[in-house]
């Protein structure tokens, strides 16, 4: 399995960006997907998760800004960035879990599958 982010970029705070993830080979099945974040000097942060069914799971920063999103067919899954402030900076990475489940989408460990990461900079 391997993943594949994408969308990273520099933006000016209030700016709005799409990360996408797409995974290989290309089947959902029963995979849960997140997104996290990691800052330089900081902890690896939950972003966002959706686990098979669709329900999704939101980090207290991003809530009301950020979307997941995913489109089945192509295997990629979405991170819709809106109002992004400096603090969002971060290199950005998503993940897989094999049948994963709502309880544990915001638990990094949980995690088997990780792509290599994009850089989000956000100026203020």
């Amino acid at each position: 399995v391997q993943l594949q982010a994408s969308g990273g970029g520099l933006v000016q705070a209030g700016a709005s960006l799409k990360l996408s993830c797409v995974l290989s080979p290309r089947t959902f099945g029963n995979y849960a997907m997140g997104w996290f974040r990691q800052a330089p000097g900081k902890q690896r942060e939950f972003v966002a998760a959706m686990n098979w069914s669709g329900s999704s799971r939101y980090g207290d920063s991003v809530k009301g800004r950020f979307t997941i999103s995913r489109v089945r067919a192509e295997a990629t899954m979405y991170l819709q960035m809106n109002s992004l402030k400096p603090e969002d900076t971060a290199v950005y990475y998503c993940a897989a879990d094999p049948g994963g489940i709502y309880s544990t989408l915001h638990d990094a460990g949980s995690y088997d599958y990780w792509g290599q990461g994009t850089q989000v900079t956000v100026s203020s």
